[in-house]
């Protein structure tokens, strides 16, 4: 229940964020969106809801935030180059990646900023072996250890900061 409290809380937040704006039309569209977001999927958010009291994690969130849009940022730099010069060589594939995350909101969280990422795309999720399988425009390294440094830790030690 206290998961679903706080996804409510979070979803309005975010929602009078977006639409920065309080008169009541727009506030009972808020309330019913983050009404149906909380029942929805509001015991997906997080096993231990008591861990977003520390103010940290929210620090941390920020942080994340700032780096996932620099890294959107380079990727499709990168990803728009390689369209616009056809010549540089790409080496597609789908490579095996190790993850520490455990949470399933965590998990969530690394595989969609891996996604949101151009050039990557987490193609599927070994929540008991801790391995993401993902496709990547350019395998650099078919290494696991490698590849893991390469796409993964950069999200892995802010998200488990957040949500371990």
């Amino acid at each position: 229940m206290k998961s679903r409290i706080l996804s409510f809380i979070l979803s309005l937040i975010a929602w009078l964020i977006l639409t920065w704006s309080v008169d009541w039309q727009h506030l009972l569209i808020g309330l019913l969106a983050s009404i149906f977001v909380s029942w929805a999927v509001g015991d997906l958010f997080t096993e231990n809801p008591w861990k977003f009291k520390d103010p940290k994690r929210y620090l941390w969130a920020v942080y994340y935030i700032i780096i996932l849009i620099w890294e959107m940022i380079k990727a499709n730099l990168d990803v728009a180059y390689r369209v616009v010069h056809p010549g540089i060589p790409i080496k597609p594939g789908i490579v095996k990646v190790r993850t520490k995350l455990k949470s399933d909101a965590a998990l969530t969280y690394l595989a969609n900023s891996i996604t949101l990422t151009p050039g990557t795309f987490t193609i599927d999720i070994d929540k008991e072996n801790g391995f993401l399988y993902i496709h990547w425009i350019n395998v650099v390294s078919e290494d696991i250890d490698k590849a893991t440094e390469v796409i993964v830790q950069k999200f892995e030690r802010i998200l488990e900061k957040i949500f371990e």
